[in-house]
Parts: C-alpha cells; sequence; structure tokens
C-alpha cells in the first residue's frame, strides 16, 4: 500500500523517490527467476485539500505497474477537499464516508486478488 498526500495535483516527492528505488527490484527475481514483485498487489491513498487524486493514483499505479505489482481494479482510496486552501481531513467531516467505503472496497479487491495470485501464482516470464 502506498499512501501520499496530493501537493500541486502530483505524488509527493517522498512516494516518488520511494518508486525510484523501488526501481532497483526489476534486477532481482525470486528462486523461481520471477520479479520479485511478481504475485503481490498493492494499492494507493491519497490525501490532500486540493484536487489531482486520480492523477496521483495513476502515477503511482503506473509505477508499481512496471516494477511487478498487480493492481486490482479499484485498489484506491482519497479524500480531498478540492482546489485551493482548505480545512484538512481532521478539520471536517466532509467525504469522510465515501473515503470509507472506496476504503472498504480497495481492501475487499486486494485481499481477494492476493488469495486468487496465491492459488495461481503468475509464472516467470519466458527466457
Amino acid at each position: 500500500m502506498v499512501a501520499t498526500p496530493t501537493w500541486v495535483g502530483r505524488p509527493s516527492s517522498i512516494a516518488q523517490r520511494m518508486l525510484e528505488r523501488m526501481d532497483a527490484m526489476l534486477s532481482e527475481t525470486d528462486d523461481e527467476n520471477r520479479p520479485v514483485a511478481y504475485n503481490r498487489v498493492a494499492g494507493v491513498i491519497v490525501t490532500g485539500n486540493e484536487d489531482g487524486a486520480h492523477h496521483v493514483i495513476s502515477e503511482i499505479s503506473g509505477g508499481l505497474v512496471d516494477i511487478g505489482y498487480t493492481i486490482p481494479g479499484q485498489a484506491w482510496t482519497y479524500w480531498n477537499k478540492g482546489p485551493g486552501p482548505g480545512p484538512s481531513y481532521s478539520e471536517t467531516d466532509e467525504g469522510h464516508e465515501w473515503s470509507a467505503k472506496t476504503g472498504r472496497a480497495m481492501v475487499s479487491n486486494l485481499v481477494a486478488v492476493a488469495k486468487a495470485l496465491a492459488a495461481n501464482p503468475v509464472p516467470a516470464p519466458p527466457s
């Protein structure tokens, strides 16, 4: 799971740095010669009091898929107050119910796909 705030409609520099460091995983393989991220699921949580959550979700998800993670459908949740300055999550009740609902769906989808991959792992790429 990757969690990041939205900064100017983009992932935080820390989240970006995390993806850059995970790039090293591309050359790591397990005992069956599969990339180490194969058969692992990932999702994204975005918060912030500005817009851009969908863009951030796509940026982070795209990087995780490149590394080898499986991203189930609707494996994300977010909360934002909309463009411009405004209250943070803890300063308002607005949007909490929707964020919790999508968060529960995200967890359900991540668990379902993780179980499916455990039962039927993705094989190593052809040589």
